[in-house]
């Protein structure tokens, strides 16, 4: 077959178009099949990052959970020793509650035992501020009957009058009273000597005597022993300075 230069210019020109329309469509389809990749790429990224998100929020709440798990065993031994403290503490207060009871129930026969030694320790004593200690004394007898006062006040307070008695055997004291002489009263200043003497002195100097245990009675003392009476008495007040007294003092007892 044979083309003339026209026809055969034609159809270079065709060919040419054919060859380019198949690039084209060739191109078209890569391009195509590239966004469409690129498409699916950014599709599983986006998968990536949503299952990258949901598991570091997995991890911190894993982390969070295994904090508050430390935490809440921390807490539970802390609770433990707290309540086998308080378990201990428990019986140890049952048990002091029960000692108290047993401490009540003795401590009340003590007190009347502790009373009753007190009464009569002031009885056979030397007579010396009888109105102030009797007083003192049926204030705690009626102190003992009150049901308004502890036990433990009523205790403290025999403690008290057994250290004033106490007190009384180590110091020299005057004070101003009434002595009953016979079927009179006359007033008269008193001397005691702790516990081991006790004297008295008319206002007027005139008659000194001195307490004898053994009779329970008022001796007489002779003239010679005025002076040493109203000097010891001025030392008592504190109106002179101590001194060296001559007077009479009776002997001790010998122990048995």
């Amino acid at each position: 077959m044979v083309f003339s230069q026209g026809k055969l210019l034609v159809l270079i020109i065709f060919m040419a178009l054919s060859v380019a329309s198949v690039q084209a469509d060739k191109l078209k389809r890569a391009i195509n099949i590239d966004m469409a990749t690129n498409k699916a790429g950014i599709q599983s990224q986006k998968k990536i990052d949503k299952f990258s998100d949901q598991a570091q929020k997995a991890l911190a709440e894993y982390r969070s959970a295994t904090r508050q798990t430390e935490t809440l065993i921390t807490y539970n031994n802390y609770l433990k020793t707290l309540i086998k403290s308080q378990t201990e503490e428990k019986a140890s207060l049952a048990q002091q509650l029960k000692d108290i009871e047993t401490t009540q129930q003795e401590i009340v026969p003590l007190i009347l035992r502790m009373l009753d030694s007190l009464e009569k320790f002031i009885d056979l004593d030397i007579p010396f501020l009888p109105d102030e200690r009797q007083q003192r004394l049926q204030r705690l007898k009626a102190m003992v009957n009150r049901a308004d006062v502890t036990n433990a006040e009523k205790f403290r307070r025999i403690i008290e009058a057994y250290q004033i008695e106490n007190d009384y055997g180590k110091t020299i004291e005057a004070y101003r009273a009434n002595l009953e002489v016979g079927e009179n009263t006359i007033s008269v200043d008193f001397l005691r000597l702790g516990r081991v003497a006790l004297y008295y002195q008319r206002l007027d100097g005139s008659e000194t005597g001195s307490w004898n245990r053994e009779t329970k009675t008022w001796d007489i003392l002779s003239s010679d022993y005025r002076n040493a009476i109203r000097k010891g008495l001025r030392i008592a007040r504190k109106e002179a300075a101590p001194d060296l007294l001559v007077m009479p003092v009776p002997a001790a007892e010998p122990v048995k």
